[in-house]
C-alpha cells in the first residue's frame, strides 16, 4: 500500500513477428515478388490507409495492418538515420 501515490510504469514488448521491422521486410520481399514497386506501394499504403496498396500475397496485407502506420513511419525514419549515420 505505500506505492498508492507512485504511477506504475508498465510497457508491453511489441511482439517480434509483428514488429515494424520484420514486418516491412516481409511486406517488401511479398511485394517485390508480385512485381510492384514496394516503395511505391508501402508509401501508398502509410499515406492513406487504403491496404489494397498492399498484396496479400504472403498474407502482407494482413500483417502490415497489425503494426500501426505511424509505427512503420517510426521504424523507416530510424533505419534512414542509422544508414545516414547521423546518430
Amino acid at each position: 500500500m505505500d506505492n498508492m501515490g507512485n504511477t506504475q510504469y508498465f510497457k508491453v514488448e511489441t511482439e517480434p513477428e509483428t514488429g515494424a521491422k520484420v514486418v516491412l521486410s516481409a511486406v517488401y520481399e511479398a511485394l517485390t515478388e508480385k512485381g510492384y514497386n514496394p516503395v511505391n506501394q508501402i508509401v501508398g499504403y502509410i499515406m492513406s490507409g487504403d491496404p489494397t496498396y498492399i498484396t496479400s500475397h504472403k498474407n502482407a496485407r494482413s500483417l502490415i495492418m497489425k503494426v500501426e502506420r505511424d509505427e512503420l513511419v517510426e521504424e523507416l525514419l530510424i533505419q534512414y538515420i542509422r544508414n545516414k549515420h547521423w546518430k
